[in-house]
């Protein structure tokens, strides 16, 4: 069903289209894609897997709402740690370093939705106005651990790149 022909859109689960995400292989579904709307608002669902974390990014000009659907949550918000409970959520402004973790062997899964919706970062732009820092470095939490799957272990403390 269209959204602009009729004002609204629905997405069935069986019809979101999951995909690991590009640096850190995290499975997610771009549901406002799906809904054919990706215009004003950014919604995703991220199920991390045990031992594992998104990038380590900002947004120029997005604000993001971090929803805790299932398990528990972890969060990095510029130098600071959250735990978040299960229906619990976090709202980080921009341009505030994030990165949601999962130092659990459960998986959780997040619902993560921004406004405006950044068009600049798909268009190609200097991508270190996102990742000032090494996307992939993981929180102090995970620091014996390897992520995403296949990089090669840390050597002496050192961080994967």
């Amino acid at each position: 069903m269209s959204l602009h022909e009729h004002g609204f859109a629905v997405l069935p689960p069986d019809a979101q289209r999951w995909r690991a995400s590009n640096i850190m292989k995290i499975p997610n579904a771009d549901l406002l894609q799906d809904l054919g709307e990706r215009d004003r608002l950014g919604g995703r669902l991220w199920r991390l897997p045990p031992f594992s974390a998104s990038t380590w990014h900002r947004h120029l000009d997005s604000w993001e709402l971090y929803f805790l659907l299932e398990g528990l949550g972890r969060m990095r918000v510029g130098d600071r740690t959250v735990s978040v409970p299960k229906y619990g959520c976090v709202l980080v402004a921009p341009p505030t370093l994030r990165q949601i973790f999962n130092d659990t062997p459960a998986a959780s899964l997040w619902l993560v939705v921004a406004a405006p919706q950044e068009r600049s970062h798909v268009s190609g732009a200097d991508l270190s106005r996102f990742y000032p820092e090494d996307p992939r470095s993981l929180p102090p939490e995970l620091a014996d651990r390897v992520w995403p799957p296949g990089q090669v272990a840390p050597k002496g403390g050192e961080r994967p790149r």
